[in-house]
């Protein structure tokens, strides 16, 4: 038997996506990825904005109408938030119970009868799953938390996702050992991947640890996005002094505004979330540090987003993702008064653009003339693309060996892409 899989949504929802590609394809059933016919539909949806929903229920129309016969599954946030108006599929799951999915196909050949498993998420344990390689990618993820805690005001995520929770320490070892046989890299990620190890009794740099302590010296484990929070000297340490960590931390600030974080319920203010990206700077001068911004948040007068700009250039990050605010149905955010205009928010992440074109210049420009290791994701007949620790994309002037890291030298820029010369 045939089978599709389309995911929307962010890394943890790629993970949660493959292992169940994983789990059906040690049943036997074979993958597709072009147009072909097949006998099972699978869509991993999201549901961080309005947006993200409505491309949601998009993609299920649309995956439902190439696969007319196809047994269908829908899982994930969007889901978990509003399954009744997916009455047409065959077999829908939550934010839990998505290694079920298999079972659930095997029971709905058998019955023909709809299934739906939306539980609550109260109190539930992390879903432990296996992959042993991405198919489509060359950089792997492992997902090593789920669920949040922090319930910031402009955010859906903790009511979809329940509380954090932690995948077993030896299970990421054992897990993070098989994957790096099929891939040179491999990205931590969670909904709150900062938090991880609390019921364990261990920080994120203990886990981190461990696994560099099981490892092949010849990997690169990457973390993706971090609370500012969460980033301790221990981990800072370990990034210092092993090579095989990423030189990259993605802080998501949201504003640059004291007033606006309080009204976003973020646990720290511009000083403190300064000091910090300061600090490690210190210890670690070729860092990378991006960051994710919300522009427009109810109550962000024009002075309050100038000083998000002001306060920006002082971050002097590396790159900025900027979304303009959108309203969130059952988040506290969408019942604030001065709601600001959609006009003025494009206007506003037009400008940050623009900020963080000039940051990432100064920072790419800062390589020209220097090595950097390229972790080869892509080839073409005379070039290759990859990028560098400190996440920077670098187009190869020679074709590489794909998905080995080769040591290159930066020569100039083309677009926001690096160009380099082998060493």
């Amino acid at each position: 038997m045939k089978f599709t899989i389309e995911n929307l949504g962010c890394k943890v929802n790629s993970y949660d996506a493959q292992s169940v590609a994983t789990l059906l394809e040690e049943e036997g059933y074979e993958r597709v990825f072009d147009d072909s016919e097949v006998d099972v539909a699978i869509v991993f949806t999201c549901a961080v904005t309005n947006t993200a929903a409505q491309k949601s229920r998009k993609l299920i129309r649309q995956v439902k109408k190439q696969n007319p016969n196809a047994i269908s599954v829908v899982a994930g946030c969007y889901s978990q938030m509003d399954p009744n108006v997916l009455d047409e599929i065959d077999i829908v799951v939550g934010s839990i119970h998505k290694t079920l999915i298999p079972t659930y196909i095997k029971d709905f050949q058998k019955n023909h009868t709809k299934i739906r498993d939306i539980q609550a998420l109260n109190d539930v344990s992390f879903e432990e799953a296996q992959i042993d390689k991405f198919e489509t990618q060359t950089r792997a993820y492992l997902k090593i938390q789920d669920g949040c805690n922090q319930f910031c005001s402009y955010c859906i995520i903790p009511y979809v996702r329940g509380r954090e929770r932690s995948m077993n320490p030896d299970h990421v070892v054992e897990e993070a050992k098989r994957i790096f046989e099929s891939h040179k890299e491999i990205v931590l990620t969670g909904i709150h991947t900062g938090r991880y190890g609390s019921e364990y009794n261990m920080t994120l740099a203990d886990m981190i640890e461990r696994i560099l302590e099981n490892v092949s010296k010849d990997v690169r484990l990457r973390i993706s996005s971090i609370e500012v929070s969460e980033i301790d000297d221990h981990l800072i340490r370990l990034m210092k002094n092993d090579s095989r960590i990423a030189k990259h931390f993605h802080i998501p600030l949201q504003s640059g505004s004291d007033e606006i974080l309080r009204a976003m319920n973020r646990p720290y203010s511009c000083e403190e979330f300064l000091r910090k990206i300061d600090d490690i700077r210190k210890e670690i001068p070729e860092i990378s540090i991006s960051t994710d911004l919300i522009v427009g948040f109810p109550g962000e007068s024009e002075a309050l987003f100038e000083e998000t700009c002001t306060f920006l250039k002082k971050c002097a990050f590396s790159f900025l993702h900027v979304f303009p605010f959108s309203l969130r149905s059952g988040t506290k955010a969408a019942q604030m008064v001065d709601q600001v205009s959609s006009q003025i928010k494009k206007e506003r992440v037009k400008k940050c653009l623009s900020i963080s074109q000039n940051l990432y210049q100064d920072f790419t420009k800062s390589w020209f003339n220097k090595t950097v290791r390229v972790l080869v994701e892509k080839n073409s007949e005379n070039d290759s693309f990859g990028h560098s620790s400190n996440y920077l994309p670098i187009k190869i002037n020679a074709k590489a060996p794909h998905g080995e890291f080769v040591d290159v030298i930066v020569k100039g820029m083309e677009g926001e892409i690096l160009l380099a010369e082998m060493k």
